[in-house]
């Protein structure tokens, strides 16, 4: 297994991108323009998937941040009503960014007629088809539905979000033409074979805004103190995962692309935010590496690449990569409640499948999670 010394040489030069040799605090908020749009978006946004205090999002607001991310099925759509009644009478100074799972053109305009409704407002900043990992699930109804949206005033630029094969996606988007953003999941764990920079780079090039999201890798250093659903001895974990800097060194090696635009972090409290707002200007240094080489060697049997490697692979028909990922959301980030309620999203006759059952498990992640003892854990946790 290379060491850590090898582990900075990966998050410093695997990706031909300059590192800056000293961090300095943050005075304001910076701004970037996204792609094509003109919009000014600032370069840390504030994501809806993990319930935040309003009082929370709204010092953000006043700190700077002026993108909020959100989505119609998140926290069954009261994360929409939360910011729609928190930025009623201050609509004109934020971006909204939501988006709808559905498969069809009428089920897509019928989301956003709700979405319009419970964000109190007549238009949407930024409508995504929302993740959206192959081809196939980006259909001709689906495009019309944003075309239309458009004509109508009801959105202003329509985007795509992924989670996983970007290496795939984005290049198929770029090409395809209809997509001013892409939202896409971007982090120091993604090896280099997935060239990430590459696709991201011609995206920008393009004209394409560029939105980053799971920038923290699961979260893994923000387990809550006292919370037994990891460990019997949770300050021991917490002591041992909560190095201080550790997602924020995460959140400035996203940024030091300048071809991603923005951000978009989930945050709980008002010590999560400020450490985000303080690091968003921040070059990324020797010290942000170690720290990442650190967290990288704890994740790497417990965190989804996301690469997609998986697809296709369980003879059950398991989902692997959302699997995973839902059980990020329970283990790295700390909130059950969503990630049982992404897990009931889940067909089924996939939530029926029981991994205890198999004598061995047919999927190999090429990047070293456990995949049969993390999937067992998240049917034990999340079923």
């Amino acid at each position: 297994m290379p060491n850590r010394s090898s582990r900075r040489a990966f998050l410093a030069s695997g990706l031909a991108l300059p590192v800056a040799a000293s961090a300095a605090p943050a005075q304001s908020m910076t701004f970037g323009v996204l792609g094509k749009t003109g919009l000014k978006v600032s370069r840390l946004g504030i994501g809806g998937n993990v319930a935040s205090d309003p009082s929370v999002l709204l010092l953000a607001y006043d700190l700077g941040v002026n993108l909020f991310d959100t989505a119609r099925s998140y926290n069954s759509g009261n994360s929409e009503r939360v910011l729609g009644s928190l930025f009623k009478d201050k609509r004109k100074n934020v971006l909204f960014q939501t988006k709808t799972t559905a498969r069809t053109k009428d089920e897509a305009l019928r989301d956003l007629e709700t979405s319009l409704r419970d964000l109190a407002t007549d238009y949407i900043d930024i409508w995504h088809l929302h993740g959206r990992n192959t081809p196939a699930e980006v259909n001709d109804g689906l495009f019309e539905a944003q075309r239309l949206a458009r004509q109508q005033g009801k959105i202003r630029f329509a985007g795509v979000s992924m989670h996983f094969t970007m290496k795939d996606m984005i290049p198929y988007l770029v090409k395809l033409g209809q997509t001013d953003v892409i939202l896409t999941s971007y982090n120091f764990s993604m090896p280099p074979e997935m060239e990430m920079e590459k696709h991201i780079a011609a995206a920008r090039a393009a004209g394409l805004g560029i939105v980053a999201m799971k920038t923290m890798a699961g979260g893994f250093a923000r387990i809550q103190r006292g919370d037994r659903l990891y460990t019997d001895n949770p300050q021991a974990l917490t002591a041992r995962l909560k190095q201080p800097g550790a997602m924020a060194a995460a959140l400035k090696w996203a940024l030091r692309n300048k071809s991603v635009d923005t951000a978009i972090v989930a945050v709980t409290d008002r010590e999560q935010l400020e450490e985000n707002v303080a690091a968003t200007p921040a070059p990324l240094t020797d010290a942000d590496l170690g720290l990442l080489a650190a967290q990288l060697d704890f994740i790497r049997p417990l965190y989804c690449r996301m690469c997609g490697e998986c697809t296709g692979r369980c003879p059950q028909g398991l989902p692997v990569g959302d699997m995973l990922r839902i059980l990020s959301y329970a283990d790295g980030y700390g909130s059950l409640p969503l990630a049982r309620e992404r897990f009931r999203e889940l067909p089924e006759r996939v939530r029926q499948v029981r991994c205890a059952d198999c004598a061995s498990c047919a999927v190999a992640c090429p990047h070293g999670v456990r995949v049969a003892s993390r999937l067992r854990k998240a049917q034990q946790l999340l079923g």
